[in-house]
């Protein structure tokens, strides 16, 4: 099991037309490579989802949850969002600088 480890800020995207929110942390880098090297050599093939997505375990603190992370088209590299329980249960607030591990 290949998996990535990522220190980046938590941020907010809200659309101008609703009243919901969305956190995410920004996966770029290396370890954004390393993902779509995976995913382009079949490893991750079978988790693909729509939009480009990648079915993965991720890890913040004690706290593992499955989700996809999408391609990220200003970054070059990935979104990983992050659901109101796992920052409830970690304390995380946006503009936190977070530490998260994805692996398939």
């Amino acid at each position: 099991m290949e998996s990535f480890t990522v220190r980046a800020p938590l941020w907010r995207w809200q659309s101008a037309t609703s009243p919901g929110a969305w956190h995410f942390v920004t996966i770029a880098g290396e370890a954004a490579d390393g993902i779509r090297l995976a995913a382009i050599g079949g490893q991750w093939l079978n988790g693909r989802g729509g939009f480009g997505s990648a079915k993965v375990r991720a890890a913040i603190g004690n706290t593992v949850w499955t989700t996809s992370i999408f391609p990220h088209r200003e970054s070059g590299g990935w979104l990983l969002p992050v659901k109101a329980a796992v920052r409830k249960a970690e304390g995380l607030a946006e503009g936190d600088a977070v530490t998260v591990t994805v692996s398939l």
